[in-house]
C-alpha cells in the first residue's frame, strides 16, 4: 500500500512503491551519522532494504 505522507524516489529499495515515487511502509527511521547532525548528508533512512 503507498503511504503518500512518505515520499521516496530511491527505487532501489524494497519499500518503494514502484509505480509512485512513495514509500509502503507506515513509517520510517532515520538516522544521524554525526552528531550534531548539519547537513541532510549527515543523516540517513534507516528503514532503507535492498530489494
Amino acid at each position: 500500500m503507498i503511504n503518500k505522507n512518505i515520499s521516496c524516489n530511491v527505487k532501489d529499495c524494497k519499500y518503494h512503491a514502484q509505480t509512485e515515487n512513495y514509500c509502503t511502509l507506515n513509517s520510517i527511521q532515520i538516522v544521524n551519522h554525526t552528531t550534531p547532525a548539519t547537513t541532510k548528508e549527515s543523516t540517513d533512512c534507516a528503514s532503507f532494504e535492498k530489494k
